[in-house]
């Protein structure tokens, strides 16, 4: 198993013992590790607190930016739709995972699973309710101040 995989499996197996869930994450750029994380939930009541997620932030003030073009995550389990989505707007393009949302919900942790099946679906069939609510004329438009800023 490589190095960086074999790290992230470590994380996970003693983040259980700490009371924990199964997860780390290994960052890596120009293979060296940067930083780390697992999963930490249960210290911080922070549904945010997933391992890539940690690994993710920590590198970003580490390296004081938003952008991680270039870096390559080793996470114990199929990331999360979050940490994904985090991972996609950071700039990763490269993932290497063990255990699949597949596994995670036959271990009793299926909510990946459920929120990637409730992604397929229309807005509108979703049972997560997602509803535009326009801004009206007389308000100041976030965006259009942006875009003109910018």
């Amino acid at each position: 198993m490589d190095k960086f995989m074999q790290r992230a499996v470590e994380l996970a197996a003693k983040n259980v013992q700490d009371g924990g869930q199964p997860f780390g994450a290994v960052l890596v750029k120009n293979n060296k590790l940067v930083t780390e994380g697992v999963n930490e939930l249960h210290k911080h009541f922070d549904v945010s607190g997933h391992a890539e997620m940690l690994a993710i932030r920590r590198a970003q003030k580490k390296m004081h930016t938003p952008v991680l073009q270039g870096y390559t995550m080793y996470a114990s389990g199929e990331p999360c739709p979050m940490c994904l989505t985090a991972m996609q707007f950071a700039g990763i393009t490269e993932v290497y995972y063990c255990a699949t949302v597949d596994d995670a919900q036959d271990a009793g942790l299926g909510k990946s699973k459920e929120i990637y099946e409730d992604l397929k679906k229309p807005n509108e069939e979703r049972t997560f309710k997602l509803i535009h609510m326009p801004l009206e004329d007389r308000q100041d438009n976030p965006m259009k101040m942006w875009q003109e800023k910018n």
